[in-house]
């Protein structure tokens, strides 16, 4: 279990993020055509792994806005925003912020994404749905970084997530 804050208070996930040099597990991830998506389907590229509580908050708007901007003159890494919204509301999320460059993926369909790499809140106002966090993988899938947000309603390290994609 890992631990993390909302506005001071403690809570825990299911586990770890997957350890620095391990192979990512695989997922199933659905896009907003309602298409299971899966590591595969990225094939070839580097992939940051921004997964949030919900797209519904400012710190999300905000920290998903930067890493889009980041990936404006990339074609050798994709940016994956993963929650537990429905496929649709990411959409008009996207659409209405008019973010580029970012592929949302839902986990309503299973939570096998949110277990496998140990971001499944166990407790509180929020069980059930995932903690922020961010993972970046190589071409091939190797975890290169992560990084569990400690407080929930604070930015991840952008510096440190971007640099690892370099």
């Amino acid at each position: 279990m890992a631990t993390f804050t909302i506005k001071g208070k403690a809570f825990t996930t299911n586990g770890e993020l997957p350890a620095v040099d391990s192979t990512a597990p695989d997922f199933s991830l659905t896009d907003s055509r309602l298409k299971d998506k899966s590591l595969a389907d990225f094939k070839g590229k580097k992939k940051l792994l921004y997964i949030v509580v919900s797209l519904d908050t400012d710190v999300c708007e905000a920290t998903t806005r930067k890493f889009s901007e980041a990936f404006k003159q990339r074609d050798d890494a994709v940016l994956l925003l993963i929650s537990a919204d429905l496929p649709y509301a990411q959409s008009r999320y996207c659409g209405k912020g008019k973010m580029e460059n970012i592929q949302a993926l839902s986990g309503m369909r299973n939570r096998n994404f949110a277990k496998d790499y140990g971001v499944l809140i166990q407790d509180g106002p929020l069980a059930g749905i995932m903690a922020r966090a961010v993972v970046v993988l190589d071409e091939n899938n190797k975890v290169l970084y992560t990084q569990l947000v400690e407080e929930l309603t604070s930015d991840p390290d952008y510096e440190q997530a971007l640099a690892a994609l370099a």
